[in-house]
């Protein structure tokens, strides 16, 4: 039963991700009079379909990707409202909408989290870890205390990386593989830079040894703290893509929607009541949604994002590339992007089933 549950949670997260992404493109499609020939959320045979007006609105059999068929996308047509037929800037904007979508579902969930907490976190430490020496005495037991850092500096960028949220600031700590950090942070209104920090708290021996302080909940630090972490996602996101192509990541370390499933099982299982668990799926989902956003505007043939490029070619030029040529790039990305989901696919059941 609970696996059932799972995958229909799964199912839920994937049609929200993917409708979204999809809308993105239909809606500013509409808006610019551009003919929207099939919304379509999954791939494969129609399970539902209806036409209304011009579009016809499909929903198909497998929940792993959707699409949005324009007329003249990717063969020429004579319709004057073609995508082919609208000025360049509209059409990036038409490219572009389906990750900008992805990256404002990302922003809600954040909002509607932190409605649900009692205060807005921040990256200002509010104290340290404390614990109790052999005479009695309360003592830090905070390695950053004893480091240079104090009680109201709020950390703004650690070896030279900005932080935005206490996301960041917790991703940071996490993957950085060093003793000490030179750690910038605001005091008494001016910059400082405390070199040669350590993080190390003696209670528990993890790397978190302070606690940053809550801001009241208002509508201001609402929004502006979800923007913060949004973008702090965003750049995780970044930060993760890049290493891994530098190496420091695998193939191994990749996860498909196989392990996807197995993560959003861990997340709904977490937590000692329902909202916790809850929670715990929205924050997954975040992550999802966002990562689907940032990877969608990667230069890769196939993606939003080398659409856009030969758009940006065309900008310049002041002609379109030929469409066989952009049909044949993104076919080649295209296939290659299928030939990896298979890759890590089989890996994660392989992982599965060794588990």
């Amino acid at each position: 039963m609970q696996h059932i549950v799972t995958l229909l949670i799964a199912i839920l997260i994937f049609g929200l991700i993917i409708g979204i992404h999809e809308f993105g493109h239909f809606i500013v499609a509409k808006l610019n009079h551009i003919q929207v020939n099939e919304f379509a959320i999954g791939m494969g045979p129609k399970l539902l379909h209806f036409r209304k007006g011009e579009t016809t609105y499909s929903l198909r059999l497998f929940p792993i990707g959707g699409f949005c068929s324009m007329e003249g996308e990717d063969q020429s047509s004579e319709n004057p409202n073609a995508f082919e037929k609208k000025a360049v800037w509209r059409r990036m904007l038409v490219v572009l909408a389906g990750a900008f979508m992805n990256l404002v579902l990302g922003f809600v969930l954040i909002t509607v989290l932190l409605c649900t907490s009692t205060k807005i976190p921040s990256t200002v430490i509010a104290r340290f870890a404390e614990t109790t020496n052999s005479a009695g005495e309360t003592v830090t037991a905070s390695e950053s205390e004893r480091s240079g850092l104090r009680v109201g500096d709020k950390i703004i960028a650690i070896d030279g990386s900005h932080i935005l949220s206490a996301t960041d600031l917790i991703y940071k700590l996490q993957t950085t593989e060093t003793d000490s950090y030179d750690v910038t942070v605001k005091r008494d209104g001016a910059r400082v830079v405390v070199e040669n920090v350590k993080f190390h708290n003696d209670n528990t021996d993890g790397l978190l040894d302070f606690a940053v302080e809550g801001k009241s909940k208002n509508p201001v630090n609402v929004v502006t703290y979800a923007a913060k972490d949004t973008a702090a996602t965003a750049k995780l996101i970044w930060m993760s893509l890049v290493e891994l192509v530098s190496g420091k990541y695998s193939l191994q370390d990749l996860s498909g929607p196989v392990g996807t499933v197995s993560v959003i099982e861990q997340a709904a299982s977490s937590g000692e009541n329902l909202l916790e668990r809850v929670q715990s799926v929205m924050n997954l989902t975040i992550f999802i949604t966002v990562n689907v956003g940032v990877f969608n505007l990667l230069p890769i043939p196939g993606l939003d994002g080398s659409r856009f490029v030969f758009l940006l070619i065309e900008a310049i030029r002041r002609k379109p590339v030929p469409k066989n040529r952009e049909a044949m790039v993104h076919l080649i990305g295209m296939a290659a992007l299928f030939l990896l989901m298979i890759l890590v696919t089989v890996q994660d059941i392989t992982r599965f089933f060794l588990s």
